[in-house]
């Protein structure tokens, strides 16, 4: 299931601040200079590979082609993993995203970031904001429900590898099959696809398993923290909230409270999926294409 994976794209390299060596995809050519360029940011324990058909659809777009980036964080995918890991943190993945900037000569860009990639746009929103020309939050926003904080914790710490392409496809229907009934079978061998990686014929989970470790520090009798000052400075961009239909991390309430702070918010619902939505489906595809065309 790799090889399928390797084209439209370029891979490339670069490093951070402090040393270590990430990776990204960079679909693209120079033709596509003159539009803003898209730079996508995963969740918590994903990687660039999630966008692969997104990329591919909007860099290839017959009238509106653009030059799309998408990111592995440190521990995740490609990139290298980080020998201290209290590194794993959304400071140090923001202070990563502007290295990428760097790297590829980007100064402003639309973001697309997708759960932990959207909390990391908060924290861009107040670092660089320059940098920021729009964005599109994927089923996050600055307040987090615990429940669905809880079960992504059970899922990623009670998975034992899978054996094969096909358990991983079973696997993954088991976990999250009630609140995706809107894939069909290629939609979950691709997310199979996205999220392990078969090395020396063993199908790993494609991320340092410090990450997941992490979660089973959280506290869920205290408050969750959250991000509405982050957000007042990400509200004064174009900006764009997709939710997934049965998210059980963004809830509506918090929507509302998104909206009420920037009232040209736009928001979509994404039928018959949950957290986080794929966004090449075409009833979420069509809307980010719009939304894109209105940021230049």
């Amino acid at each position: 299931m790799d090889a399928a994976r390797d084209d439209g794209f370029r891979a490339i390299t670069y490093l951070t601040e402090d040393g270590l060596t990430l990776y990204a995809r960079d679909y693209s050519d120079p033709e596509r200079a003159n539009r803003l360029p898209v730079i996508c940011l995963p969740g918590l324990t994903r990687n660039s590979r999630d966008f692969h058909q997104l990329a591919l659809l909007l860099s290839t777009d017959p009238a509106t082609p653009r030059r799309v980036i998408t990111l592995d964080y440190r521990g995740r995918g490609h990139s290298g993993w980080d020998a201290d890991k209290a590194n794993y943190n959304l400071g140090v993945e923001t202070r990563d995203v502007i290295s990428a900037c760097q790297h590829f000569a980007i100064d402003r860009a639309i973001f697309i970031g997708t759960s932990r990639g959207g909390l990391i746009l908060h924290l861009l929103a107040e670092m660089r904001p320059e940098l920021i020309a729009a964005v599109i939050l994927n089923d996050i926003g600055p307040k987090i429900e615990p429940d669905g904080l809880k079960r992504i914790r059970a899922y990623l710490n009670s998975a034992a590898p899978p054996r094969d392409w096909p358990e991983a496809v079973a696997f993954l229907k088991a976990c999250h099959g009630r609140h995706f009934p809107a894939l069909h079978e290629h939609d979950w061998q691709e997310m199979a696809a996205a999220i392990y990686r078969d090395i020396d014929g063993r199908l790993v989970a494609d991320f340092d398993p410090a990450i997941a470790a992490h979660l089973q520090t959280v506290d869920f009798n205290l408050p969750l923290p959250d991000l509405w000052p982050y957000y007042d400075h990400l509200a004064a961009k174009p900006l764009m909230v997709i939710r997934g239909q049965h998210s059980d991390l963004l809830s509506n309430k918090t929507i509302a409270e998104m909206a009420v702070r920037q009232p040209l918010l736009q928001v979509l619902e994404a039928p018959g999926q949950g957290h986080a939505p794929l966004l090449h489906l075409e009833s979420v595809l069509s809307r980010i294409a719009q939304f894109l065309a209105r940021s230049a």
